[in-house]
């Protein structure tokens, strides 16, 4: 027994000895381990869809996207960006954002890896920064390729001078090496992106942008993108002014332009359009949130050669709930898509869409 008791305690005596040596290592470990920023957020829904031509409808739960934010600094200049994306419409996760960041200065910064290329202004908000609830519907959009969500795989400059911001990289083109290889073809295309903002209000800081920001800034902003692989091209005139009326609330104004040549686009050989958006928030606080009223319109023509075109109206009118900006926000939104000639697919769509970030 006193051997047995001896020998606990010598046991014991070694444990404490070694987490006590231990301890400063662990510590010190820590402390070099340099801090990582972690957020969520998910967009979830019910609609109500009648399709037109065919007299039916459909009711559906969905949670549309839900996402994964990790990002930190390795150094004050190095920093690391990594997102995942849940996308609803095919329940898969893929890997959203993956970069390296190097930010020497505010004229100068170099992402590298997995991101969003210079594009229209619709796809450097993303549906998360955008203010309307459906994003992407109406032909015109953020037709630019990409490879998942928007994204692509390649090296950008970016650079902010007084109330010009400008981009430019290279990438992979997607799709492209897949189909080079099965051809016998060398795969050695990149796509070449572009784009000059001119801020002639308040400045919009960063490289990503939104499509609102609620009143805290006045925003008169302009922004010209183009993209282009061989003789095949896309590019895009964007507008948005937002003015806070002191307390009469704000009012947002957003257009767009943009033309896919061989590039890009929803449908068809070729495509082209427009559409302008208009919101107004009330200034008053009802229960925890303010309520803003939005329009929005727009034209988008496919071409299909040998086959003629197809025109696309879209009307969408939402009334959104604002409880904490872009982080908790609630939208009855009603969505109208009509084709001409009708190609079997005129729909209207009535909704309530949440969404939630931390």
């Amino acid at each position: 027994m006193r051997s047995n008791s001896l020998s606990l305690r010598c046991g014991v005596a070694l444990a404490l000895g070694v987490a006590s040596a231990s301890w400063p290592i662990a510590q010190a470990a820590s402390v070099d381990l340099p801090p990582v920023s972690v957020g969520a957020g998910m967009r979830t829904s019910f609609t109500s869809t009648n399709y037109d031509d065919i007299d039916a409808d459909s009711n559906d739960f969905e949670v549309e996207s839900a996402r994964i934010y990790l990002s930190g600094h390795v150094t004050d200049e190095i920093s690391l960006m990594f997102n995942t994306e849940y996308s609803g419409s095919d329940e898969k996760v893929v890997v959203m954002d993956a970069a390296a960041q190097f930010a020497l200065s505010d004229e100068v910064n170099i992402w590298v890896g997995r991101f969003l290329p210079p594009s229209d202004r619709s796809n450097l908000y993303g549906p998360y920064y955008a203010s309307h609830w459906g994003v992407y519907q109406d032909g015109v959009q953020d037709g630019y390729p990409s490879e998942s969500v928007g994204r692509a795989d390649g090296v950008m400059y970016w650079g902010q001078f007084g109330i010009a911001k400008v981009s430019a990289g290279v990438f992979d083109v997607p799709g492209t090496k897949q189909t080079a290889l099965l051809n016998n073809d060398d795969a050695e295309k990149v796509l070449g992106a572009a784009r000059v903002q001119l801020d002639f209000w308040d400045p919009e800081g960063g490289y990503y942008l939104n499509g609102t920001y609620y009143g805290e800034k006045d925003l008169l902003a302009v922004g010209v993108a183009g993209q282009t692989v061989d003789d095949d091209s896309a590019y895009s005139i964007d507008f948005l002014l937002e003015k806070k009326l002191g307390n009469a609330g704000v009012v947002t104004f957003e257009a767009q332009w943009a033309k896919y040549d061989g590039l890009g686009g929803y449908a068809g050989d070729e495509s082209d359009g427009y559409y302008a958006l208009g919101a107004y928030l009330f200034p008053q606080e009802i229960g925890i949130g303010k309520f803003q009223v939005l329009a929005k319109y727009g034209e988008a023509t496919f071409e299909f050669d040998g086959l003629g075109d197809v025109d696309q109206e879209t009307i969408e009118v939402d009334l959104n709930y604002l409880i904490k900006a872009f982080n908790a926000r609630i939208s009855l939104f009603y969505i109208d898509q009509s084709f001409d000639p009708n190609v079997g697919s005129d729909n209207t769509q009535i909704g309530l869409g949440l969404q939630v970030q931390m």
